[in-house]
């Protein structure tokens, strides 16, 4: 049996938790699972992570490191409208493969929203920094334009949003994203 490093041990955990907080939101999810999850025990566990805390901000800002390298390969050598259509193909295709990336997602901004109503403001600043750097690498493949990166974003949260919600693929509903045309050929995103 080969034994993992720490680090190792410490991506394993990464994975595992985005997984589990997809799934179960930051305050459904215990360590325990996590623990559970990776084969490790909870101290071993709170050795390579200080806390629950810092195990949920470590999936946060690898789901939104994945999220800018999926537009970043998907945009290269792009500008404007080709990169938009680019980008967008390779999100689609990423969060109808990868479900647990748009839940997690849709769970950190749960949580934000939660911590910030108790008063606890780091959740939003790491999550927060890592929104504004997939903004800025959006906004930069689309040539500076703000209004079309506002628009990208905004087009972005819908489609997490139903997919969230299960609307199933050919539902008018996604008639209202990509028109009457289009929406039936791609299967909802």
């Amino acid at each position: 049996m080969v034994r993992m490093s720490a680090e190792e041990r410490r991506e394993s955990i990464v994975r595992a938790a985005m997984s589990e907080f997809a799934r179960g939101g930051y305050y459904g999810t215990s360590t325990e699972t996590i623990a559970k999850r990776v084969g490790v025990s909870q101290p071993y566990l709170f050795r390579l992570f200080p806390g629950k805390q810092a195990i949920f901000l470590a999936a946060a800002e690898r789901c939104i490191e994945e999220t800018i390298r999926t537009f970043e390969e998907a945009g290269q050598g792009l500008t404007g409208e080709e990169a938009l259509r680019a980008m967008g193909h390779a999100y689609s295709e990423v969060i109808m493969e990868r479900p647990e990336r748009l839940l997690m997602q849709m769970q950190m901004y749960l949580t934000v929203g939660a911590a910030e109503q108790a008063g606890d403001h780091e959740f939003g600043e790491v999550v927060r920094a890592g929104w504004m750097r997939l903004w800025d690498t959006v906004n930069l493949r689309l040539g500076g334009d703000i209004t079309d990166t506002g628009d990208f974003m905004a087009k972005g949260m819908l489609i997490n949003s139903l997919v969230a919600m299960g609307f199933p693929p050919g539902h008018r509903v996604w008639e209202g994203v990509y028109g009457p045309d289009e929406s039936a050929g791609r299967g909802g995103v």
